[in-house]
Order: C-alpha cells, then sequence, then structure tokens
C-alpha cells in the first residue's frame, strides 16, 4: 500500500479536534448509499412493471395483426398457407372475426368486443375457472343446448354471472323483419372465466367459435384479420415488414410495437426520467463530499506543506484527497448497491408484509392486473447505476485535491 492510502485512511479516522469531518463523512456514505439504492430499487420496479404490462400487451394481442380496410378477408384459408409460408420465424397464424356487442344477462348489460377463435388460438392457454373439461373442448363442441362463451373475471361479475349461466349477446346489427327492424340476439352459455382479475385488455374481449362468430357477428367465408405469433416478440416489427410486401394496400399490417409501442415508449422515457431524478440524490451527497474533502484540505495545511517540504510530488497531494474522497463514494456505492438488491429482490414480500402489518393495501393487484408487486433486476441497470455514483463520486474529488496540490508550503508554514 503507498502512503498516499496510507494518509487517507488516517485522515479519515476522527480524532478529538475532527469529530466534526468525521460526522459529515459519514453523512456523505449514507447520502451516497440511500442515492445509490433508491436508484436499483426505482429501475427494478419500474422494469418489472414495464415487463409485466407488456406481457398482459402480448398474452392477448397478437405479435403481427393482418387485416383488410373495409371489408373482411374472403380467402382466408389461402391467405393463412401464405402467412405461414413466409417466414421459419411465425411460430402460428390464426384467424379470428371479432365485432363490438353488447352483454345481457339478470339484467346487467356490459359492453365487450365478441371475439371468433379457432381452437388453436394462444388465448385458450390461458387459466381460466372451468366445470373440469379443458376450455377449447367445451368451446367449439356441438352447441348443447347453446353454444360456448369465454368471459373475463370482471365482465362476469359486472353481469353477475357463473359458469352455466345464460348470457346474451346483442351486436350492433338489425334483422328487417314485417315488424320493422329487430336487434339481432343470440343466447350463450358461459363455459370459462378467467381467473385472474384486471388483465389488461381481458376485460375488453368475450370469445366464442370462429364459426359461431362468422354466422352471427360477421359473414360465413370472410374472417376480420390474421394474427400472428412469432419465435420472439422483439422480431415482430421484422415479420411485419416480410409481410407487408406480400399483403399490399387493401391489407394492413401492423406489429405489436406499432399499435402499443407508444405507451411502452412512455413507461421507458418515465423510467429514464426517474433515473435523472434519483441520480441528483447522488450528486447532493457527491457534494457533501466535496465539502468534506475541502475543509480537510483547510485543516491540513501544515501536514500538506510538510509533505511538500519533505519531497510528497503535487501529483501524491492531489492523489491523497483522490483516495480518500473515492473512500467515501465507494462504502456508499457498497452499502447503497447491498441495500437496493436486498430490497429489489424482496420488493413482493416487503410489501406483503407491510401489508399484513398495518392492515391497508400498498399495491393492488385487480387495478394492475399482475399477480404479484413488478421488480426485476437487471444487470446492466445495476452496473450503470454502480459506475454513475462513482463517476460523480469522483468528479467531486477534482477541486478539493487539485486545490491541495496547488497549496505553496512556504506561505502555509510561514506563520506557523
Amino acid at each position: 500500500m503507498g502512503y498516499e492510502w496510507f494518509i487517507s485512511l488516517r485522515y479519515l479516522r476522527a480524532r478529538r479536534k475532527q469529530t466534526f469531518i468525521s460526522v459529515i463523512s459519514f453523512i456523505s456514505i449514507a447520502g451516497v448509499a440511500l442515492g445509490v439504492a433508491a436508484l436499483i430499487l426505482v429501475l427494478a420496479i419500474m422494469t418489472g412493471f414495464h415487463d409485466g404490462v407488456r406481457q398482459q400487451i402480448l398474452g392477448n394481442v397478437p405479435h403481427v395483426l393482418i387485416q383488410k380496410r373495409g371489408v373482411g378477408i374472403d380467402d382466408w384459408q389461402l391467405k393463412l398457407d401464405q402467412v405461414r409460408a413466409a417466414s421459419d420465424k411465425i411460430v402460428s397464424a390464426q384467424p379470428f372475426v371479432v365485432k363490438q356487442a353488447m352483454l345481457l344477462a339478470n339484467g346487467n348489460v356490459a359492453a365487450v368486443n365478441v371475439k371468433g377463435i379457432s381452437a388453436d388460438n394462444r388465448v385458450l392457454k390461458q387459466r381460466f375457472m372451468t366445470d373440469g373439461a379443458p376450455v377449447a373442448e367445451r368451446l367449439f363442441a356441438a352447441p348443447k343446448p347453446l353454444p360456448g362463451l369465454v368471459l373475463a373475471a370482471d365482465t362476469a361479475a359486472a353481469l353477475g354471472v357463473a359458469l352455466g349461466d345464460q348470457v346474451n349477446v346483442i351486436p350492433p346489427d338489425f334483422d328487417l323483419t314485417p315488424f320493422g327492424l329487430i336487434p339481432k340476439i343470440k343466447p350463450f352459455t358461459v363455459v370459462a372465466i378467467a381467473r385472474a382479475r384486471g388483465g389488461f385488455l381481458d376485460t375488453y374481449y368475450a370469445y366464442i367459435s370462429l364459426h359461431q362468430a362468422q354466422r352471427f357477428i360477421g359473414t360465413p367465408r370472410h374472417i376480420s384479420g390474421i394474427e400472428i405469433e412469432v419465435e420472439r416478440f422483439d422480431q415482430a416489427p421484422a415479420v411485419a415488414a416480410l409481410l407487408r410486401h406480400q399483403f399490399a394496400y387493401p391489407y394492413s399490417v401492423r406489429s405489436w410495437q406499432e399499435m402499443f409501442g407508444s405507451f411502452l415508449a412512455a413507461l421507458r422515457l418515465e423510467k429514464l426520467g426517474l433515473f435523472i431524478v434519483l441520480a441528483i440524490i447522488v450528486l447532493v451527497a457527491a457534494f457533501n463530499i466535496a465539502t468534506t474533502l475541502i475543509m480537510v484540505v483547510m485543516d491540513k495545511n501544515k501536514d500538506i506543506a510538510i509533505l511538500r517540504s519533505m519531497g510528497a510530488t503535487s501529483r501524491s497531494i492531489m492523489k491523497i484527497f483522490v483516495f480518500e474522497g473515492l473512500l467515501i463514494g465507494t462504502s456508499g456505492t457498497v452499502l447503497g448497491t447491498a441495500l437496493g438488491l436486498t430490497l429489489a429482490l424482496r420488493a413482493d414480500a416487503i410489501i406483503t408484509w407491510l401489508e399484513r402489518q398495518l392492515g391497508i393495501t400498498l399495491f393492488d393487484k385487480a387495478v394492475y392486473g399482475l399477480d404479484h408487486f413488478p421488480s426485476e433486476v437487471v444487470g446492466g441497470d445495476v452496473v450503470t447505476v454502480v459506475v454513475t455514483a462513482m463517476v460523480i463520486c469522483l468528479g467531486a474529488t477534482v477541486y478539493p485535491a487539485w486545490r491541495a496540490a496547488s497549496l505553496d508550503p512556504a506561505e502555509s508554514l510561514r506563520y506557523q
């Protein structure tokens, strides 16, 4: 260990006349630690919330969506074959029919998008409350006595229905009869209800079989569009661009980023804003480090002059105070990283414990559609926080160290 490190450590130890300086040093360490911990925790929560919302979106929204402007797709079987052969990144391509409708049951009304899906649609892979039979089997079975309907938990609660109850579906279509225009009404039986409440977008959909949808809310030989699933969600823009060459106007090809990218971009921008705001906490702590070093330099004028007289160079004097500032910054960063990781990794357990102890709801899972408090630690974010904190702390040492190195030993010792 060089003598610069030795002297830096000695200056951090408080003697009777230097207790105030030492207290400021510990306050600086605490400030850096709190700032780093807050940054790591908030970034982990924002990342977890961002990923949770994205999973909710991708759970009910296709990676790529093909629709035809103005009318439905008529030769859809041929189009399905073309889509599936377009790229090896495409996992599945499923037809669907969708139309807004009213649901009526027990005197209650709910507005949803009634969507006709095929038996292989990934929506049916979610968790549902059923009578024991698979959802697809009940939904696509021959109507006995009524066709099946799958509801979201919130919609079922709003209608006051349970499994096996009857729900009347009323689309915005009318039949012309001798008595005038009469709205189309068709009864369905609830065969499955989503387990989770508050799922993003789930509340706005009710599902029936594709065949029933074509006959009731669409036309027998047409579909509303084709939903495409790719291997990885980030491959959607490239696949969409490829399909646009094959499906020109009047077809519309959109990736999930184009449909919901602005919302996710807003979350990323919010994450960046929080990072900048919380980094100011570390910056304030860095000012405390600079204040501590300036006070040490003022207190150690005589010691600095003696070291220079004994042959210490300006560079060595600067190292002493840079090392002292780095010791404070490193200590705070290490403590803050440990605290931040502990809180981020156990955020859900901590929130649950606080809710149980205080008897209040801090995180309403139904509102956010998440089954746990979101917190996901990303190594890159932790490294960014640590590097940022260390750079800020290092920057705070520059002026006091330069000031100490520029002291004239003769002037310092003249009146001693």
